[in-house]
This record gives structure tokens, sequence and C-alpha cells, in this order.
């Protein structure tokens, strides 16, 4: 069941569990993603960065919005951290039913009208909007869009307040301390809870948690019981696909792709399954 981002989100936010965003990268990764969503009755969000779409190519959106419909379970195909108003366009065109405008590391008053601007184009043609306030850290050269950990700019209740209503948008991504990528030995993730809990008690739309990987799980958990109603799951994911995927490959014998890709998927899935539980979005599937 394909659905737009803001009433998968409505849901979650109702009911209090975070719908799990997984960014894919090829056709293998999408399919093993929507098998243990429907296996465990979680809804879906398939998150698709700019990068990644120029990777997989326009055409493969067609085959992605098709396998959505026909899925047991309620999924969105969201395009993430997308940076101009022109590349929101274009996911408006392919076929993506939800975007993000990330215009946080833009002047305020720039962000604003920015994401103002998407949110009006998006939402004339059914699509829901995310946007961001606040800078996400970024770890490693391979991360997504963000800067580095050290300039983490946290979300500010008062600026969000101002931001949601001025822009329209359907839900926020909020800067509480969490960066893109893997977490090197030595450097320990801490969330400002107490931040998150002021930023959902004064904002009504669903909250979005980024960089969610190789954070603590108890961090992760008790930041899902406070109000956040998405996680981007990227790095996570990719490393136990491409883990598995380089053991497999140490059999020079090997070629056939149904045979070297079947356990790189099934590896992601257990990292997968395992977000599906923390993130409380396991059954949720039958509250659509």
């Amino acid at each position: 069941m394909l659905m737009n981002g803001a009433d998968l989100l409505a849901v979650a936010n109702e009911h209090s569990f975070a719908v799990p965003a997984f960014n894919i990268s090829d056709w293998a990764m999408f399919t093993g993603i929507i098998e243990v969503s429907e296996q465990r009755r979680s809804p879906l969000i398939v998150a698709i960065h700019p990068d990644e779409v120029s990777h997989i190519g326009h055409d493969l959106l067609a085959a992605i919005v098709q396998r959505a419909h026909t899925s047991s379970v309620p999924v969105t195909i969201h395009w993430d951290h997308g940076g101009t108003y022109e590349q929101i366009l274009t996911a408006i065109q392919i076929g993506f039913t939800s975007v993000m405008i990330d215009g946080s590391m833009l002047p305020y008053e720039e962000n604003v009208a920015l994401t103002a601007r998407v949110a009006e184009a998006a939402h004339a043609v059914g699509l829901s909007v995310e946007g961001e306030l606040g800078t996400i850290g970024k770890l490693d050269e391979q991360a997504e869009a963000g800067v580095a950990v050290s300039d983490i700019i946290y979300t500010d209740p008062d600026q969000a307040e101002d931001f949601v209503r001025r822009t329209g948008v359907d839900s926020l991504a909020v800067a509480i301390g969490t960066a893109h990528g893997l977490y090197p030995k030595g450097l320990k993730p801490e969330l400002k809870l107490d931040l998150l809990q002021e930023l959902k008690s004064r904002l009504p739309i669903p909250l979005v948690l980024h960089g969610g990987s190789a954070n603590p799980d108890e961090e992760i958990g008790r930041a899902v019981k406070l109000g956040v109603n998405k996680v981007n799951i990227s790095s996570d994911i990719k490393v136990a696909y491409h883990d598995r995927m380089r053991e497999v490959l140490a059999d020079p014998t090997l070629r056939e792709p149904n045979t070297i890709q079947p356990p790189a998927i099934e590896a992601m899935n257990e990292v997968a399954a395992h977000k599906i539980e923390l993130f409380d979005a396991a059954g949720r599937a039958d509250l659509y």
C-alpha cells in the first residue's frame, strides 16, 4: 500500500512509535527491506538520497512504486535530503510520495523561504514534506549531507515553532545530537533528550531523527518513547549488507547474483528487523 509520508506518520504520532526510514541503493536492498517489513508487519519508509538516486537511475523508481502498491504493509517512498527546489521537482516527476528539503545549512530566513516554496509545490500534488532545523553531524566522508560532528547546531524550540508555522511542513528533522555515518571508536554519542521533550511538547507534527545508525539502543528507544516518529537508518544496514557480501565473494568461484546476494540481504534484514523492534514498529501495519 503506497502512501504519502504525512498519512503514514500521523498514525505513528498518534500511537507513539517510530517508522523506520531505511536508505536503499539497489534493487536487492529494496526488495529485502520490503520483505522484512512485511514479515514484521511494520510500516516502511523507503528513503533514497540524491546520490543514491543518481546511482540507481530514475527508471527504477517505476518498479519501486509498483512493488510498494502491492505491498501488504504501508510504504512511503521518500526523497531524502533534497538540497534544491529543482531536485524536489524531479522527485515529484519520477514517483516519490514524500520529500525532504534540507535547508539546514542556509541562513534561517533562506531555509524558511526554500522550505515553504517546496511545501507549496509538493502539497499541490499530494506529496508530504519534511524540513530540517539545526544541523546533523557528519562522521565520515561517505556519510550523507551534514557538517563536522563538532559543529552540530541544536534545534531551538522557539525557532522550531516559527519554522513549522511559516513553512507548513508535515514533519521536522530535529538536531538533538545525532550524526550521519558511523561513530569512530572512542566517540560516545549522546542525545539531548530533554531538548527532544520540549520540542515534542511545542510542535504538533511528527519529529524525525536523522543519523540513527550506531547510537545506543537504549538511547534511541528512549527517544522514540519521548516522541520521535521517524528514524533514518542508512549506514547500519549498508555495513551489514556489504560486509556479508565481501565474505561471500571471498570464494572466487562465485559469479551468480542469486548466490552472492541472498546472504547479504539476510544479514541486512537481521539489522533491519532489530531496528523495527527497537522503534516499536512491529505489528503496527495493522493500524492502517
